[in-house]
């Protein structure tokens, strides 16, 4: 069974960026109504900058919301490369400030992301999942989180029995090694988005829906959690 694809089409970016941001903010609003807290998780890169900015924009109650990571390059936070920074510079600012911030990269065990496993796992696992908002990009090379192709530990990422909560990756595609939280706990969360720009992204989407062997297919397979698209050209 496939999950249900619920496909929000916008005819540009910053449309697109201040819906997302919008509906992101009302899941989290609605989650602290409930339950006196909300989690976040982000995914980093280029594409999510914009609605970064627009999301530290709402009025909601920022100081009970947790943001973490879907996954992180092994890098310090002062590396341009690194997701933390990106959430810092583009996310951690005007309403949302108060809002706490739970890193995937561990200082502690720096020269070994295989080391830190354990230890953020559990942190990751002491916020209480399911997340009430996730947000996913998507590679040129179909990549979702660091679910890469050709990943060394792909397979063992993309078990939907697994129990790991994150998990290390080293492949061609992702420069230096990564953490991910794996796929079993990218599906633990009440809405699950996929933000994607250009009309390329789009096509492959189309052919991983179709049958094709990308990391993201993964996502489109599960039939868990709907997957709500955001996409503008």
């Amino acid at each position: 069974m496939n999950a249900k694809l619920v496909r929000h089409e916008f005819a540009d970016k910053p449309t697109l960026a201040d819906k997302l941001a919008r509906d992101v903010a009302s899941k989290l609003d609605d989650a602290i109504a409930a339950r006196g807290k909300a989690t976040l998780a982000v995914s980093g890169g280029s594409t999510p900058k914009m609605m970064f900015a627009l999301l530290a924009e709402q009025e909601i109650d920022w100081s009970k919301v947790t943001i973490t990571l879907v996954d992180e390059r092994w890098v310090d936070t002062d590396s341009d490369r690194s997701n933390a920074r990106l959430v810092g510079e583009h996310l951690l600012h005007h309403e949302a400030h108060t809002a706490a911030f739970l890193p995937l990269f561990d200082r502690a065990h720096k020269d070994d992301v295989d080391a830190a496993l354990a230890d953020v796992g559990a942190r990751i696992d002491a916020l209480g999942l399911p997340f009430d908002a996730l947000i996913l990009g998507m590679g040129p090379d179909g990549h979702t989180a660091s679910f890469f192709p050709g990943g060394d530990n792909l397979a063992a990422a993309l078990d939907p029995n697994g129990k790991a909560t994150v998990i290390s990756m080293r492949a061609g595609g992702a420069g230096e090694p990564r953490i991910t939280l794996t796929l079993p706990k990218v599906l633990d969360t009440r809405t699950l988005y996929l933000h994607i720009e250009g009309q390329d992204k789009k096509d492959l989407l189309a052919q991983a829906e179709a049958g094709a062997d990308f990391p993201i297919a993964a996502v489109l397979k599960q039939s868990k959690v709907p997957v709500e698209v955001y996409w503008a050209p």
